[in-house]
């Protein structure tokens, strides 16, 4: 369409309402239609970039009768003129159009009564925190306000701008990328606060939306501001063993049977200067019992009770920190249950190993003898067993004797011996006892 056209604008009215239409014309501008709330009685907003030879007119009734109101609302409206068309005086107003005995309600914005001018557009550190940057603005960036036919006030959003980089964390690769950000103000005061970025970063300001829908929009940026907001993203993973002869420990998400091997990480953003992972006895974290300057953490727990994980940061100031939720890591206490006989041999896959069953044993020292006194093996991690060989061929049936030294995760000290008779035998029946 050509800037000189007739612009026409329909809005869909209620259901109690015919179908209204106003058209300007005598104006190269776009005429910008806002649907208001159904609360305001409008049917449409309607914002003008100026009324420089304007003409609104109303088409489609016999008979049309035009009335204006401001802020009290359409019932204190004075009327205009009864002719199809109005020219609009420069002021902000309501009109009352009344087609054919249907009365319709409209509001229309003259924008040059609302400028958008920057003065100056700049950070304010003073009133920043490590939260919220603020930016201070000197100009003319109002608020535009028009008003419902109760005479209740509301407020035009303008969608001013703000366009800045900031980080944002990356979960597959753990890392956090810089992105665009951007903030939407519905208007602009004397300062503007916006989320403090991760990076080092200029803030954009531009707007408002109207005028870009006229090409005649303002921006305006910063200087490069130093990033000294710090954020972090952490992780715990926990190394998980598979021992059919381990106790389970059951309602702990990180801990368990010791020992428990766990790697923390932790991705920083770029103001983080100082970082370390803490790790206390106490939830509060008072006092600290050990602290581990670096970002990724292998930890090995082996006392039984829990201990408190998080991890912290700081800018090059120390006046903005990090702290992450704290990971609690579960220790349970120490068991150790030595079996008396076992099938080697004879029932492949059933009871063919002789193993302890145990739960928190962080160290331990096994010693398998003969009634001579020969000892048949011996190793040194719970989770292994005796398989009933002695140099590579089974031994014979009959007693043998362990002797166990382990320590577990709560002090425990276990000194046992006895005895371990090999059965061998050739079937087991449905009771699961052994018969030759």
């Amino acid at each position: 369409m050509k800037p000189s056209a007739v612009i026409l604008i329909v809005i869909a009215a209620s259901s109690l309402q015919m179908q209204a239409q106003l058209t300007f014309s005598g104006n190269n501008d776009r005429v910008i239609t806002v649907t208001p709330p159904s609360s305001t009685g409008l049917e449409a907003v309607y914002v003008v970039r100026n009324v420089s030879g304007l003409t609104v007119s109303y088409e489609g009734a016999a008979s049309v009768k035009w009335s204006k109101f401001g802020t009290n609302g359409a019932a204190y409206a004075e009327e205009l003129s009864t002719s199809q068309s109005i020219t609009p005086d420069r002021a902000d107003a309501g009109y009352v159009v009344e087609a054919d005995g249907r009365q319709h309600y409209f509001w229309i914005v003259n924008h040059d009564n609302h400028p958008f001018a920057v003065t100056s557009f700049e950070v304010d550190a003073e009133s920043s925190d490590c939260q919220r940057t603020a930016l201070s603005f000197s100009g003319d960036a109002g608020k535009i306000t028009y008003y419902s036919i109760n005479g209740r006030g509301e407020t035009l959003d303008r969608d001013f701008e703000v366009t800045y980089k900031t980080l944002e964390y990356d979960s597959d690769a753990n890392v956090y990328r810089q992105i665009d950000k951007r903030e939407s103000l519905a208007d602009i005061g004397r300062t503007v606060y916006v989320e403090a970025p991760l990076c080092d970063t200029g803030f954009n300001l531009s707007g408002d939306r109207f005028m870009k829908e006229w090409n005649c929009d303002v921006a305006v940026e910063t200087p490069v501001m130093k990033a000294y907001a710090v954020s972090a993203e952490t992780s715990a993973e926990q190394t998980t063993r598979d021992n059919d002869n381990e106790q389970t420990v059951t309602g702990a998400a990180l801990g368990g049977s010791a020992p428990c091997e766990i790697t923390f990480s932790a991705a920083v953003s770029d103001a983080a200067s100082f970082m370390e992972w803490q790790l206390s006895r106490n939830s509060d974290f008072d006092p600290i019992d050990d602290r581990y300057n670096q970002t990724d953490l292998n930890y090995t727990f082996r006392d039984q009770g829990t201990t408190y994980v998080r991890f912290f940061a700081a800018n090059d100031d120390g006046q903005c920190e990090y702290y992450s939720p704290a990971y609690e890591v579960s220790v349970g206490e120490s068991s150790l249950l030595c079996p008396n006989a076992f099938s080697p041999e004879s029932t492949p896959g059933v009871n063919d190993e002789w193993k302890v069953s145990y739960k928190s044993i962080i160290s331990f020292e096994c010693h398998i003898f003969n009634r001579w006194g020969t000892e048949m093996c011996s190793f040194t991690d719970p989770a292994l067993g005796w398989d009933g060989k002695y140099k590579g061929k089974y031994v014979p049936a009959g007693v043998y004797y362990y002797v166990i030294k382990a320590r577990g995760a709560d002090g425990r000290d276990y000194k046992l011996s006895g005895d371990i008779n090999i059965i061998k035998s050739k079937s087991i029946n449905n009771s699961g006892n052994y018969t030759e």
